[in-house]
């Protein structure tokens, strides 16, 4: 692939399936340097198959996945009231990256959770990711109001 932008109609974006699977462990391989199979096994089961609606996605380009992204939609969960979504995991071929394929990934998330009555989308990015926040701070995120807290039981 080029460094120039996929055209827009080369690039599918579609529902995630269980058969997904070896391709998005693949992709997150590239990254973590360790396959997170059960991990993306347990997430896909509960995007395809649970009660609720599968607001994960993956990008493909002539058949080939090139990009994901894992979404979730709460509908009251933490405490708050309305309806709300969360991107968990996102993830775009090093081929790919620079190319448009996270944009337009997250632009149909949006339009998807848009049309439940998602009025607001979170997300956690590790503070290092310069990437991943300049991603999210390009695509209009901004610091929450609400803080994450964490205990270390170790």
């Amino acid at each position: 692939m080029t460094t120039k932008r996929i055209a827009p109609e080369s690039l599918r974006i579609r529902p995630m399936t269980e058969q997904d699977v070896d391709a998005i462990v693949s992709i997150d391989h590239l990254y973590f340097g360790r396959e997170r199979r059960e991990y993306y096994k347990e997430k896909l089961g509960a995007a395809t198959k649970g009660a609720g609606i599968n607001t994960s996605l993956v990008a493909e380009v002539e058949g080939r996945i090139v990009g994901f992204m894992i979404g979730t939609l709460y509908t009251g969960e933490f405490g708050i009231p309305e309806t709300t979504a969360t991107i968990d995991t996102i993830g775009v071929h090093p081929m790919a990256v620079g190319k448009g394929v996270a944009s337009r990934l997250l632009e149909q998330f949006v339009d998807q959770v848009g049309k439940l009555g998602v009025t607001t989308i979170h997300t956690l990015v590790d503070w290092n990711d310069r990437n991943l926040l300049t991603f999210f701070q390009r695509s209009g995120f901004v610091p929450s109001r609400r803080l994450s807290l964490e205990l270390d039981v170790s």
